[in-house]
Formats: structure tokens, C-alpha cells, sequence
């Protein structure tokens, strides 16, 4: 799915434009799901609650490819039953 650049640089404008291509995505999407059996109800209920998500995780964490990789971290070695350290 592509997304089309903002075409002007006033927050007013650009939020209509992305709430214009968000629609024409969100309609591509319930589409999509009421072709594999989803209710168009159901589905825009599920994607509120997806949208919320992602904007409780980017106020908690605005710039997550800022983060130190997995493998980028520390070792800690597992002791007992689940414990990191006696």
C-alpha cells in the first residue's frame, strides 16, 4: 500500500491531506476485511482500538529505532526458575 507525500508544509492543510489518505486507506482495508468475512462495524471497532495502541506506544516511546537492538544488549545469564539473579 502506498502512501501519497504531504504536498504543502501548513499543519491545517497537512492534516487534511493525511485525513484524506488515511480514509481512502481505511476504506481499502474494510474492504478487504468484510471480503474475508469481517463486519464493516467490528472491523472499525478493532482498528479504533489498534489506532489507540499505537498512540500509547508512540508517547511512550516516540522514536523506537533510536533503541539499542536486542543483540545490542547485555547478556544476563538465567539462574533457578526465572529469577536473574540470586
Amino acid at each position: 500500500m502506498t502512501f501519497p507525500p504531504p504536498k504543502t508544509e501548513s499543519p491545517a492543510q497537512r492534516f487534511e491531506e493525511a485525513t484524506t489518505a488515511a480514509r481512502d486507506a481505511l476504506e481499502r482495508v474494510i474492504a478487504a476485511a468484510n471480503e474475508a468475512g469481517w463486519g464493516t462495524e467490528e472491523i472499525t471497532a478493532a482498528l479504533l482500538k489498534a489506532a489507540q495502541l499505537m498512540i500509547d506506544a508512540n508517547r511512550r516511546d516516540p522514536d523506537p529505532a533510536d533503541d539499542p537492538s536486542i543483540s545490542d544488549a547485555p547478556a544476563r545469564e538465567q539462574i533457578g526458575r526465572g529469577e536473574l539473579y540470586d
